[in-house]
Formats: structure tokens, sequence, C-alpha cells
């Protein structure tokens, strides 16, 4: 599903206009990148967590120059869902 087709359907849902539900979408979407980018984590009940996760230095190998690197500790934004979502997820009858 493309954002495009996520607005529509809660258009479609709510009756609210297409126009109001995209800036409603954008605002949301918008609101947790800048918390993020903030450091704070993004909790809903039901759905799942948006968090930032610690990601260890390591060191990778570039095998076209046969040479290692150093990559560095970085942080990164993940989304964990909650565990009814990967149950409805888990439990939908549709071709995999």
């Amino acid at each position: 599903m493309t954002k495009a087709e996520l607005i529509s359907r809660v258009s479609e849902k709510t009756g609210i206009r297409r126009e109001e539900v995209e800036k409603i979408i954008e605002s949301l979407f918008l609101t947790i990148k800048d918390s993020m980018s903030n450091g704070d984590n993004i909790y809903f009940r039901g759905f799942g967590s948006f968090v930032n996760k610690q990601r260890a230095a390591k060191t990778a190998r570039n095998i076209k120059l046969k040479a290692t690197v150093l990559v560095p500790a970085q942080i990164i934004p993940y989304f964990k869902p909650s565990d009814e979502f990967v149950s409805q997820v888990k439990d939908a009858n549709f071709d995999a």
C-alpha cells in the first residue's frame, strides 16, 4: 500500500475530505521523524513502537579492494510491532 492509497482508505472510512486526511498523515509522519530525531521514542499501544536503536561499531570488508573498513557506531530508527499486531498478521489468510 502506498501513502496515496492509505490516504484514500482513511478518507473513505472516516468521511473526512481527502485533502484534510493528507494533511493529518503528513503531519503525523513529520512529528514522528522530528521526535525520533530529538532522541524520543514513540509508543502506540496495540500497534507498536518507534525506537532509536544503538548499532555497535563493526569491521566490514571491501572485497574489491581487499581491505577492512571500520563502520562507526550509529543510531538507527527501528519499528517494533506489538504482540497484537504480530498475531493479527500471522493469523491473516493471504497467499504468501
